[in-house]
């Protein structure tokens, strides 16, 4: 049975899984899975399709039932912006109307400003480009001025050149109102950049840390390839502040 409990301490996690399970015709979807997301950390899940990244997420926001226990900070507001958005291109419906379904006015032009999308307002909802449609939900789930973003593969639809000046967004979002960030993807480099705690799984959490940690965990290789693991290695290093010299130089 799955146990919900409300988090006490200021300074505990906004939301924390403890050994989640979770059986789907007969198959084990979620095997004693736990992690944490604290305010104002990027944390990113990745792993092969079909790990269980998505299910993972749907179980924290209660869609899905698991066995094992999930705490929530009283009261946590929560911003989703899920994989998959089907839009009826039969249904008239503005970008603007689609927004207020879910805040006010004034909190929805803030949003849409916020990021970079003020002139999509009157623009048909079931027109909008993949980069388009990717701004206006990641609006929609930030207008309510969460305190914990859960972004499941929110890029799916957008092109290469769009996808990292959307994470460096996200990244400035989680700076701006101090949100923590659980953040499902597929693009590992866009991930390693950005992302504070990186969770690997496949059904079970392979291994989790900082991204230099999880690229060096032999885990990681094994699921995704020594030569994935030996190249991302290269371009976390690269990509360290600590290092910035060996990449300017």
């Amino acid at each position: 049975m799955l146990c919900y409990n409300s988090i006490m301490l200021s300074n505990a996690p906004l939301l924390s899984a403890a050994h989640l399970s979770l059986r789907i015709g007969g198959a084990d979807i979620l095997s004693d899975v736990s992690l944490a997301v604290r305010p104002g950390e990027i944390v990113t899940l990745i792993g092969p399709n079909g790990s269980g990244k998505t299910t993972l997420l749907r179980a924290l926001l209660g869609l899905l039932q698991a066995t094992g226990a999930i705490a929530r900070k009283p009261g946590l507001r929560i911003g989703y912006v899920p994989q998959n958005f089907p839009r009826d291109r039969s249904l008239p419906l503005t970008v603007g109307r689609f927004m207020r379904l879910f805040a006010d006015g004034p909190a929805v032009a803030a949003a849409l400003v916020r990021v970079d999308a003020a002139d999509l307002r009157g623009r048909q909802l079931s027109a909008l480009s993949g980069g388009e449609l990717a701004r206006v939900l990641l609006a929609r789930a930030i207008a309510g001025k969460p305190e914990l973003l859960i972004l499941d593969e929110p890029l799916a639809g957008v092109d290469v050149a769009g996808e990292a000046a959307l994470y460096h967004l996200i990244a400035q979002i989680r700076d701006e109102i101090g949100c923590g960030v659980l953040l499902v993807s597929h693009d590992l480099h866009v991930v390693m950049a950005q992302a504070d705690r990186v969770v690997c799984l496949n059904h079970h959490v392979c291994c989790e840390g900082s991204a230099e940690q999880v690229v060096t965990d032999p885990a990681f290789a094994r699921l995704f390839g020594p030569r994935v693991a030996s190249e991302l290695a290269l371009y976390v290093h690269r990509h360290d502040p600590a290092h910035q010299d060996y990449v300017h130089g």
